[in-house]
């Protein structure tokens, strides 16, 4: 193939687009399932159809790029699935806001014609994300794109549905869930987002004389409909109520006061008011003592229960309640306002309702059991492993699950009803009896997802793939919802797939969050558009910004500072290698002839390979961004480069042999950054090796025979002199490409063989006749010599100097005097006093430095 011709500047947009759909159109990143080739797979964490490319994503398809194009290099048969969840509610708000603008609602439209609706919708609007995250560069395999409403897909939700319902695992049963009264549905945990509200906290009191008890609530409408008090058996305050009835304020009715463990006797008065319909802890109490359930208010948070209260929406109930009891003299006393934990609807933020309600249920007991044994046997790890508690403590007691959705969009519930009462569970080839009605609900949406390792892949059919690529290496997540989905998609894996957990490795990352650390938010104004800083910087730099936080299990902060000094990077890379080609750098293979230069950067590579192969493993991409900067940036570009400068001006076999190590150099680092950094490194990579696609070649890997100690020792001792005297050089306000007379004194050194480089990398002349030095350095065993005559201004840069002195010196005198007082040595954290210790010991290094250049300079 004809090598392309690189441009003096890199311009991302230029190069984004073309590469990827190049890549796509060959294929690079389809699979072959009868390879024979070990597999590697992972399936996208399916985004919602309605939602668009947010930083949190790009930190998560990011890190899994990366390990899906190191797998492909490393020569697995590497699949990484994508797809979307058909996301029940939020898609359904979405039509329905649209439908409203046309004055309609779905209930115009009848479920037939509003699903179809729904569908066109989708058609049309939804799925901007996936072409968001072709611009990440998502090396995602998009012949094998899956949506959780698909035919597959829903095939696999009736037979799984079936098989959990004919072993006895799903049941329907009046319970206590989380209500929308916006949406009209239940919610599960995951859709409910907790906040600290402002509210009142009421003191009433019921019952008369000997029989009274107090009781404390931020909701004194649902006291319409209580049908106990519980205290706890061991309070001897209220030993002599057990038993007894008082009469609930407002209602006539009497209800009796019972004993149950669940009461914390230490919270308000002890005494709690048990309302089994419209709270969940209430709900159990109520079944451990036979209470009856009354629901006082309707799905739209209307209330029902008879009385002067009944058609006022529950807001307007609370007060009106509060305001009844004040004037019977029941209120003991009020709080407010009452900061307390409030749960809203995430799509629509309406405060939940408790309600109890006739619902369709998971038994999890089993299938959480199960969940538990496939991490702790190994057969699944956790990673970090300090993760795994949290899901321990999640699976270990995982309350059933609610299932059913009072919706229109989504999987529909394949439960028909008879005439006389009759149920049957219908599967995916079998037909309802005629005449029979379908459950009207539809299936939480965490339901579909919970399949999506297995079902993805071709289940319940016998697929090639599902043989191939189930159970998939690795799911990368964030860690806030380890324990609503990850814990379903083990439940049902292990249920579906005979034992098989859906992943080897869970890898935990944790949340995107600004510079300093807070969490991103509208209300702040630190949200980051990742597709702005594409736009702006470019994909890699983006990615780069990303993965150079994050830690395994630890949150990720970004600023666009950073952002920018990626983009540098990319820009140093491109620039680096662009000197390498028009220097006639080859990647052709390494010659035999290697100087003291080649040895060390090639000894260094291959601890860098290997350093980077151990991080990977550990999902420690922090580690594997920095290390791989400060190679190719620090060793690479600002040593390795300046130094074959000089072997190439040589010419003759040292040039020739030179271009060889620079162009293997070059072609390794670009391997090793291209799961991080995909677009610059495939355009630098084609232009260096006039080979077809970074995205199938090879990794690298170590070649211990190329380890070299010496070589490192001997560059150690280079670097050391010459950052020493470049150190001396700015300290006397020699300008960096100044020319001046020195000399060297490096005989009996391993320097000495590179005394010509040493002088052209520090812009040193010989000495002449008339040499007369103004500066001696002494680094290691060997000297230098300098002459600044002329070339400084002496006083100026004396003045300079003493400026400088006096500030260290007063640094020194705070530090040291913050180690020398005893409260602070005795109050003051180790790392505290660790950072103060290391002040001290800069403050006196740079002391005894600037007073050496002092004495240097000439009188």
């Amino acid at each position: 193939m004809t090598t392309p011709e690189l441009p003096t500047q890199y311009a991302p947009t230029e190069v984004e687009t073309r590469n990827y759909e190049r890549w796509v159109s060959n294929g690079y990143f389809t699979p072959d399932p009868g390879s024979g080739r070990e597999p590697y797979s992972l399936v996208l964490p399916p985004p919602n159809v309605t939602g668009s490319l947010h930083v949190g994503h790009a930190l998560d398809h990011s890190i899994q790029d990366a390990l899906s194009r190191r797998a492909r290099m490393r020569g697995f048969e590497t699949l990484w699935l994508p797809g979307m969840d058909h996301a029940g509610i939020a898609t359904q708000n979405v039509v329905e806001r649209e439908i409203a603008k046309e004055g309609l609602s779905r209930h115009d439209f009848g479920r037939e014609a509003f699903v179809e609706r729904v569908w066109q919708w989708k058609e049309e609007s939804g799925g901007r994300i996936l072409g968001q995250m072709k611009k990440l560069g998502d090396s995602v395999d998009w012949s094998r794109e899956r949506f959780t409403m698909d035919e597959g897909l829903s095939r696999a939700v009736q037979t799984i549905f079936k098989r959990l319902f004919d072993d006895g695992l799903i049941y329907r049963a009046e319970r206590i869930i989380n209500w929308c009264p916006r949406c009209l549905t239940a919610l599960s945990d995951i859709e409910v987002e907790h906040s600290e509200d402002d509210g009142e906290l009421v003191s009433i009191r019921y019952g008369e004389g000997d029989v009274q008890i107090v009781v404390a609530t931020t909701r004194a409408e649902t006291m319409l409909g209580d049908t106990a008090v519980a205290v706890h058996p061991s309070d001897e305050r209220y030993a002599h109520l057990i038993g007894e009835f008082v009469e609930v304020p407002l209602t006539g009715r009497r209800i009796p006061i019972v004993a149950d463990e669940h009461v914390d006797p230490s919270f308000g008065t002890g005494a709690v008011k048990v309302t089994p319909a419209h709270d969940p802890n209430d709900f159990e109490i109520g079944r451990r003592h036979s209470l009856e359930s009354l629901v006082i208010m309707d799905e739209r948070g209307i209330i029902t229960a008879h009385g002067p209260f009944q058609g006022l929406d529950r807001f307007e109930a609370r007060p009106a309640v509060v305001a009844a009891l004040r004037q019977q003299g029941r209120i003991v006393a009020e709080k407010r306002p009452y900061a307390h934990s409030v749960g809203h609807c995430s799509r629509c933020k309406t405060v939940v309702e408790p309600r109890l309600s006739l619902q369709w249920f998971v038994n999890v007991s089993p299938l959480a059991k199960a969940a538990g044994d496939a991490v702790r046997d190994g057969r699944t790890r956790i990673h970090p492993p300090e993760l795994a508690k949290r899901y321990f403590d999640w699976v270990d007691d995982m309350h059933d699950w609610c299932i059913s959705r009072q919706l229109w969009w989504g999987h529909r519930i394949p439960v028909w009803y008879g005439p006389d009462g009759e149920i049957v569970c219908v599967g995916p080839d079998e037909e309802p009896p005629a005449g029979w009605e379908q459950d009207p609900d539809v299936l939480d949406t965490w339901f579909s997802s919970g399949l999506w390792p297995f079902s993805t892949l071709g289940w319940p059919e016998a697929t090639p793939d599902l043989a191939r690529f189930y159970p998939t290496s690795v799911l990368v997540t964030g860690y806030d919802i380890l324990f609503f989905w990850v814990a379903r998609m083990m439940m049902f894996g292990l249920y579906a797939m005979d034992g098989e957990p859906p992943f080897r490795t869970v890898a935990l990352h944790g949340m995107v969050r600004d510079q300093f650390g807070k969490k991103m938010s509208k209300s702040f104004g630190n949200v980051v558009d990742p597709l702005d800083w594409i736009e702006r910087y470019g994909a890699d730099a983006t990615r780069f910004t990303l993965l150079r936080g994050a830690n395994p299990g630890s949150d990720v902060a970004i600023s666009e500072d950073w952002a920018a000094g990626s983009r540098n990077f990319c820009n140093k890379i491109w620039n680096a290698t662009r000197f390498a080609l028009m220097n006639g750098a080859r990647s052709d293979g390494l010659p035999s002839e290697l100087t003291t230069a080649d040895r060390w950067i090639l000894s260094r590579l291959q601890q860098v390979i290997s350093s980077v192969d151990a991080a990977f493993e550990d999902f420690e991409f922090a580690k594997i961004s920095d290390q791989l900067y400060h190679f190719a940036w620090d060793e690479v570009c600002d040593w390795y480069v300046e130094l074959a400068k000089v072997q190439i001006a040589q010419g003759g076999e040292v040039a020739e042999n030179t271009k060889r190590v620079l162009g293997h150099v070059f072609d390794a680092v670009l391997r090793l950054l291209h799961p991080l950094t995909p677009f610059v490194t495939e355009e630098l990579w084609r232009a260096l090796t006039g080979k077809d696609s970074l995205a199938v070649a090879s990794w690298p890997v170590v070649s211990p025979e190329l380890a070299d100690p010496a070589a490192e020792a001997e560059l150690e001792s280079l670097q050391e002199l010459v950052t020493e005297v470049r150190r001396f050089r700015n300290d006397q306000g020699l300008k960096p490409g100044q020319r001046v007379a020195a000399s060297l004194g490096l005989s009996g050194t391993a320097l000495a063989a590179h005394e010509g480089a040493i002088r052209v990398l520090l812009r040193l002349d010989p000495a002449s006749d008339t040499f007369n030095p103004t500066a001696r350095l002494t680094v290691g065993a060997s000297t230098v010599e300098i002459d600044t005559a002329g070339a400084i201004d002496v006083v100026a840069e004396r003045k300079r100097l003493e400026k400088d002195l006096a500030a260290a010196r007063k640094e020194h005198a705070q530090v040291t005097g913050k180690l020398g007082n005893e409260q602070f040595m005795a109050k003051a954290p180790d790392d505290v006093v660790a950072k103060v210790r290391g002040r001290a010991a800069q403050a006196e290094a740079d002391i005894a430095r600037l007073e050496a250049h002092l004495a240097a300079l000439p009188a």
